[in-house]
């Protein structure tokens, strides 16, 4: 396959209502792949419209990937369009339909009849089974063209791509499809793509920088008629972007910067304890999304008020007084107080100002964050720069945990 098109559908991203999220994910995913894609483009719930738009799409494209509109209502029209289009029937899938019946039985309510439409593919088209929603995706061949059709929600049409539609791409001309992430924090996108820029130009593999909230990934692709041949040709390129971000990496393949501090503490039988205020419980919150986490994390507060920063932490009110809550110096008293309090092996904690609002001295997105263990206390300044609440809160929870990962690695296994 040469080319792709990507179209979203759902009247819903015409008015504004939504942000569209899945068409920037494709395109990162298939520019990985080396796959070009020439067109994207967004239609509403009608179907002429959508008609016209796929008929012109698969002129212009060898395959077309269209998200949304597989929903139960009547103006889900995606897939019936689409198979109009293509010259295919609609039959009933039995697994299709017992997994969308299972779905609703394990909320504890029954199915309506309108999704049973959601089961209904297209006869001799390929299904992409769902296991984290209801509606199936699926894809139409003919004639060289093809037709992919994904669910709009963004974590459902994520999971099936890389579960489903990555095999499917692999199973057609492009060999195996083989891939590796790398995750870095304490720098930013362009800066890492400045330091890889002549990575990025390579076509097989490619490496291709994206950003997530707190955080810059390289994905690195390589495609061959093996696996085994596939990582052989990685290995050079992962070796020298290892080489270049050292002090920036925090993992290949790791699904989070919490997973990669819940398994080096579970690793070195470590625990760790978490004192928050801006915060308010995403870093433990975080630890505990976990699986295993109970194993190294049992401790952790939420501080808000100054009073309950002395009574649970023991921080001085002098300190309080003197530089304020939001201060090197509280972080370290609230670090340190979790430390000894808590009984843990290392202790993160975390003062600052969420927003909105703030002032030129203490402005929103102003952290300080706080380490500790049995060495002592490292404090650190952190900025992100936005009158962003949500975004601020997230942000530090990220960089506060990517810090005691950071320690983490250099306490040695005597305690």
């Amino acid at each position: 396959m040469r080319s792709c098109e990507i179209l979203s559908v759902g009247t819903e991203l015409l008015l504004g209502e939504i942000v569209d999220t899945n068409a920037p994910f494709l395109s990162r995913e298939l520019a990985a792949l080396g796959i070009p894609v020439l067109y994207r483009g967004t239609v509403g719930d009608n179907a002429q419209r959508l008609g016209e738009e796929v008929r012109r799409a698969l002129r212009r494209s060898d395959f077309v990937i269209l998200t949304g509109g597989l929903g139960p209502t009547a103006d889900d029209l995606t897939k019936e369009v689409c198979a109009a289009q293509m010259g295919f029937s609609l039959v009933r899938d039995d697994r299709a339909l017992a997994q969308i019946r299972d779905f609703f039985a394990r909320r504890g309510s029954e199915m309506p009849a309108s999704n049973l439409k959601q089961a209904d593919v297209p006869d001799g088209g390929t299904v992409f089974y769902n296991a984290h929603g209801t509606a199936p995706g699926m894809a139409m061949e003919r004639d060289g063209k093809c037709l992919i059709l994904l669910p709009g929600p963004p974590h459902e049409m994520q999971a099936m791509f890389r579960e489903s539609v990555l095999p499917f791409l692999a199973a057609k001309d492009m060999g195996v499809i083989a891939s590796h992430t790398v995750r870095t924090m304490g720098i930013g996108e362009s800066a890492l793509a400045e330091q890889v820029s002549d990575l990025l130009e390579g076509s097989n593999p490619t490496v291709a920088p994206y950003a997530k909230m707190g955080e810059a990934l390289l994905r690195v692709t390589a495609r061959a008629q093996t696996d085994a041949d596939a990582q052989a040709l990685m290995q050079p390129v992962l070796a020298e972007i290892r080489n270049r971000l050292q002090p920036y990496i925090y993992g290949i393949d790791t699904d989070s910067i919490q997973q990669a501090v819940v398994y080096a503490l579970a690793e070195k039988k470590l625990h760790i304890a978490t004192a928050e205020s801006c915060t308010a419980g995403y870093i433990a919150g975080r630890i505990a999304q976990v699986p295993g986490a109970s194993a190294v994390f049992d401790w952790g507060v939420v501080t808000y008020a100054n009073t309950v920063k002395q009574n649970l932490l023991g921080v001085q009110a002098q300190t309080l007084k003197t530089y304020g809550a939001v201060s090197a110096e509280t972080a370290r008293e609230m670090a340190a107080g979790a430390l000894e309090r808590s009984g843990a092996d290392i202790a993160v904690a975390v003062t600052g100002v969420a927003g909105p609002g703030g002032t030129e001295q203490k402005p929103a997105g102003l952290s300080y964050i706080g380490v500790a263990d049995r060495r002592g206390v490292e404090v650190t300044r952190f900025e992100t720069g936005r009158d962003d609440r949500e975004y601020n809160r997230n942000v530090t929870a990220s960089r506060a945990l990517y810090l005691a990962w950071r320690r983490i690695q250099n306490i040695g296994e005597d305690k």
